[in-house]
């Protein structure tokens, strides 16, 4: 089966693994809905590296935490191309403390990004991939979907979720031509992890 033609959109795709997935996409004729932080120059960058496998893309910087800007730019996925085919939960962040000093602030931040970001752009989602009769739902989880570690409550937590809410989801849409997976990869070098990494270290 071809892909060529479909839409996809991959949340936290200006970089690391986001991106990575979009231009492996994008190398099949797949259109691509971008979203994630990052100054002009940089977004412009993947823009066009992407384009240059001669696909249609398309930049929206909603924030993920805010479900009005994630409706936001549904709305504006549906006038550009017309809904998604293919959605990609991949934005997340992450932050390193021991529970009993948590600050509250972070374990809000990451649960709604990490968890209810892909319930949210889901449940937009599928409208436009039942009336397809076709669909693909991939969220990227975290072998911490599956194990825990010490100091990394909200991130544990949230991708536990993402696996349960994963399990769901596939069950209800089943019967409709629509897929949903999660992908729980180990540890990846990319620059949010370069950048936790870095303010670990100021901390202690």
């Amino acid at each position: 089966m071809t892909l060529s033609g479909k839409t996809a959109l991959v949340t936290g795709s200006t970089s690391g693994i986001g991106f990575g997935i979009a231009k492996s996409f994008a190398k099949q004729g797949v259109n691509i809905v971008m979203n994630g932080f990052g100054d002009d120059e940089t977004v412009q960058a993947c823009k066009s590296e992407l384009e240059s496998h001669g696909v249609q893309v398309h930049y929206n910087a909603a924030d993920m935490t805010k479900p009005d800007e994630i409706a936001a730019m549904f709305d504006e996925i549906s006038d550009v191309f017309g809904g998604v085919d293919i959605l990609v939960n991949n934005a997340g962040i992450q932050y390193v403390c021991a529970v009993e000093t948590y600050p509250h602030d972070k374990w809000e931040k990451i649960i709604s990004l990490n968890l209810s970001a892909a319930f949210y752009t889901s449940q937009l989602a599928i409208p436009y991939m039942r009336e397809k009769g076709w669909g693909r739902i991939v969220n990227i989880a975290s072998g911490h979907g599956l194990v825990a570690s010490p100091f990394k409550s909200a991130y544990v937590a949230s991708k536990h979720g993402v696996v349960g809410f994963t399990k769901v989801l596939a069950l209800e849409e089943a019967q409709r031509g629509i897929t949903c997976n999660a992908i729980c990869p180990g540890y990846v070098k990319t620059p949010l992890v370069e950048a936790q990494i870095a303010d670990t270290a100021k901390e202690r």
